[in-house]
């Protein structure tokens, strides 16, 4: 039994993983050297214990919230950009994640400041219909990547347009033939003048119990093979076997 042709299946695969330009560290890392320089200058100088205990607290919490918070918040914000949708990631303690699907991205703008001219990079906002836009912010290469996004929408389009699968549905289940894996399935659409083959043994022992016995004709004699009995018929040996009844009988 021959089934038809499945469609392909598409998988998703991951094109571009992106953060925010390089240049975005450089403020942070400045200021963390410039909080550390400090603090080893005045920590132990100051005349009193409890001083050189509060300037090194303070220095701490500088380096963390000028240097250490900044580097690490960049770490944790990714954009992902797959054949079907945007992915952001981002938050350092409480962890935020937003998805755009490029089937219903409309357009992509692209926007860019003198500092981001010099360093070829940009925010990119993607359209949604009436929904805010969704901006990645001063991505590095933001032309190469508008253009894959581009290509990416007109071909998640041209999919939606002929009707095929993305790879997330499910694939057409097959039905089972009857007859496999030892079990006999019945059928219930096969048309009237057609018989099963487990319904012909049936069919010919009910032929059987209604048709009338037929008379069996009478066995023909058959002809003689001596010469001498078709000369003579008295010669045959039925002929004399009641030629010495009758003789006997007198």
């Amino acid at each position: 039994m021959a089934f038809p042709p499945e469609a392909p299946v598409q998988v998703e695969v991951p094109i571009l993983s992106l953060r925010r330009h390089g240049r975005y560290l450089v403020l942070p890392a400045l200021l963390l050297l410039a909080v550390a320089a400090a603090a080893g200058f005045w920590v132990g100088a100051l005349p009193e214990p409890w001083m050189n205990w509060a300037a090194g607290a303070g220095g701490a919490l500088a380096a963390i919230l000028v240097g250490l918070g900044p580097i690490l918040g960049w770490m944790a914000t990714r954009t992902t950009i797959t054949n079907r949708r945007v992915i952001q990631r981002h938050g350092l303690l409480v962890h935020h994640r937003s998805e755009v699907p490029l089937s219903r991205v409309r357009s992509v703008h692209l926007r860019r400041g003198p500092v981001q001219r010099m360093f070829r990079s940009g925010d990119i906002e993607l359209l949604i219909g009436t929904e805010p836009a969704a901006v990645l912010r001063d991505v590095p290469g933001c032309v190469a990547v508008v253009d894959a996004l581009q290509e990416l929408i007109e071909h998640n389009f041209a999919l939606g347009a002929t009707g095929s699968t993305g790879g997330t549905s499910a694939p057409p289940r097959r039905e089972r033939p009857p007859g496999r894996g030892g079990r006999r399935l019945r059928r219930t659409d096969a048309p009237a003048g057609e018989r099963r083959h487990d319904d012909v043994p049936r069919a010919l022992s009910q032929a059987g119990a209604r048709a009338p016995a037929r008379p069996i004709p009478p066995r023909a004699p058959s002809p003689p093979s001596n010469p001498a009995e078709m000369a003579d018929p008295s010669a045959s040996p039925d002929n004399r076997g009641s030629a010495e009844t009758e003789g006997a009988g007198v």
